[in-house]
């Protein structure tokens, strides 16, 4: 037993000594309840999952307190409302994962076999003391996940990527291709969604920069968000996504919908991946293409990341001003090669010249935004595609973040773009 000052005693179990001192030996107990109510629910015919979570514990408490004094186990009250706890978590919902599910301070779930389980807070990375039971007791959790979502995962399709209904993204990928054993991503989807006055807060950048990209998005600029996973890239594309004027119409896609737009004429559009028999997918090209029949005045990919950036380039070369999405990469230079790495894959058959210029006359910005090793996110740069000269990008760079001293400054240089020499550029 652990009582509150974490001292342990050993009781008798299936023939065994447990202290609940153990993280295993708490999951085993919990599982042999588990499996005990799980019988207990079969025998008295009670379709208990489809009650309210509140009747289903006070159900489970009566059955862990008869389990308990059956056996003789002497577990307190602080340790049974724990076990209580955890064992409604299997029942009817997520497990071990269903407390940092519920956590809002917590962006990002990670488990790596059934002994690891990371989360990240604060844009920091942190090893949490839950654990489950063993690799099945993991594929369990993910197949319940997945069934609400009307998806599998088993051998014959050991990976798979997801959204849940509040819009949080999950990936999942099982043996034979993870070594160790199931792995479960989950990337939360925020309630309330992050504004211009946060990431002035939080210091990812100052008023003259907000300023600045706020007049940018509303003149129509073709802007992209670059920066590595986990950088904040969304985010910052649907802050600057609230700036577009209320009188225009917006067609978003997203391959998991993650974009919180508070626009009056907003269209969602969400990619759909093959079924189980390899058929049915749409891509995001796909949607591309059907968004330009749609009347946007703007389109808002969440991601470039195959053939559809050709069709984003066509749409920004001819009248469709004002789109915007995100890339990875880790600067503006690496953004620019990014596109023309994936207009390769997308079979362009123009000359290296040809694509840049088709590049740089459809981008005018690229804002990079990077997480800092102390988790903070920060724009790094905001740059404009100024051209071609000798067969290379014209890159110049309008406001910076300088990480030794913690300022954000702008380099000397005004930007070219005619639409960019009027917006608000006052630093000198």
């Amino acid at each position: 037993m652990i009582n509150r000052k974490g001292s342990m005693m050993n009781f008798q179990l299936g023939g065994f000594d447990y202290g609940l001192k153990q993280a295993q030996d708490f999951q085993e107990l919990k599982f042999q309840l588990h499996q005990h109510l799980i019988a207990e629910i079969e025998r008295d015919h009670l379709g208990l999952l489809d009650l309210a979570r509140e009747l289903i514990a006070d159900y489970v408490r009566e059955k862990v307190i008869a389990y308990v004094a059956d056996r003789h186990l002497p577990i307190s009250g602080y340790d049974l409302d724990n076990l209580v706890e955890e064992v409604v978590d299997e029942l009817a919902g997520y497990g071990p994962l269903e407390s940092l599910i519920r956590d809002d301070r917590i962006n990002d779930i990670l488990v790596n076999g059934p002994k690891k389980i990371f989360i990240e807070r604060d844009g920091r990375l942190e090893t949490t003391n839950l654990r489950f039971i063993d690799n099945e007791h993991v594929l369990r959790v993910i197949r319940r996940i997945l069934a609400h979502l009307g998806r599998r995962i088993d051998e014959a399709s050991p990976m798979v990527d997801a959204r849940l209904p509040d819009g949080s993204r999950v990936n999942a990928i099982i043996p034979p291709l993870a070594l160790d054993g199931p792995c479960l991503s989950i990337r939360k989807f925020r309630k309330q969604p992050l504004l211009s006055a946060d990431l002035l807060q939080y210091g990812t950048l100052d008023e003259e920069m907000l300023s600045f990209l706020t007049a940018a998005v509303e003149r129509r600029c073709n802007l992209i968000v670059s920066g590595g996973t986990g950088a904040g890239k969304t985010t910052l594309l649907n802050v600057l996504s609230r700036f577009i004027p209320p009188n225009e119409r917006i067609v978003t896609i997203e391959d998991a919908a993650e974009l919180q737009l508070e626009h009056e004429h907003v269209v969602r559009l969400e990619t759909r991946p093959s079924n189980i028999d390899g058929n049915g997918e749409i891509t995001a090209r796909e949607l591309v293409k059907n968004s330009l029949r749609m009347r946007p005045d703007r389109i808002v990919l969440g991601e470039v990341r195959g053939e559809e950036v050709m069709d984003v380039l066509q749409a920004m070369n001819t009248g469709h001003d004002g789109c915007m999405s995100t890339v990875h990469a880790n600067t503006p230079e690496d953004a620019m090669l990014r596109f023309e790495m994936l207009a390769g894959l997308a079979k362009f058959q123009g000359t290296e010249g040809t694509l840049r210029k088709m590049i740089t006359a459809a981008i005018e910005l690229v804002v990079q935004i990077a997480r800092m090793p102390n988790g903070q996110r920060k724009v790094v740069s905001i740059t404009e595609i100024a051209g071609v000269r000798d067969g290379h990008f014209v890159l110049n760079e309008l406001y910076a973040y300088d990480a030794g001293n913690g300022n954000f400054a702008h380099p000397g240089v005004r930007p070219c773009n005619r639409k960019l020499q009027n917006l608000p550029f006052r630093r000198q």
